[in-house]
């Protein structure tokens, strides 16, 4: 007795590595970095994506100056740096940290999720929302 081709039976769904995502991340962000290198987003008249909250409440959201932050820090300027966005580049050092681990625990082949203890999500909320607040006051 056999068995209708395709009947029931349900085709092999291969996964992808877990280093395509994280590997494809750090091109992606070693391309913008190039452009972003040769374009400083402090003049105007290049192409950059705009915040869309500053373009829709014209006011700043936490994370806006994150580009001119990478353009200073890639030109050696942490000063600068720090006037475009001080909460970002106090954080950069742990988004680097978990970026990094993303890579190598998917080079190892495991899957890394970032986990952050709830205390940590509220306080980082709490963080953002006073940052955006006294950014908007000055």
């Amino acid at each position: 007795m056999s068995t209708p081709t395709g009947a029931g039976v349900r085709p092999v769904r291969r996964r992808p590595h877990h280093a395509v995502l994280p590997l494809a991340a750090l091109a992606a962000a070693a391309a913008g970095s190039a452009y972003l290198y040769r374009t400083d987003p402090h003049q105007s008249g290049h192409f950059l994506p705009r915040c869309p909250f500053n373009w829709l409440t014209g006011l700043l959201c936490p994370a806006c100056g994150g580009t001119r932050l990478a353009y200073d820090l890639l030109h050696g300027d942490p000063v600068r740096a720090f006037h475009d966005n001080a909460l970002l580049l106090v954080l950069s050092p742990a988004l680097a940290w978990m970026a990094g681990r993303w890579v190598v625990e998917g080079l190892r082949g495991r899957r890394w999720q970032p986990v952050l203890r709830p205390r940590t999500q509220y306080a980082l909320l709490v963080a953002a929302v006073c940052w955006t607040v006294v950014r908007n006051l000055r």
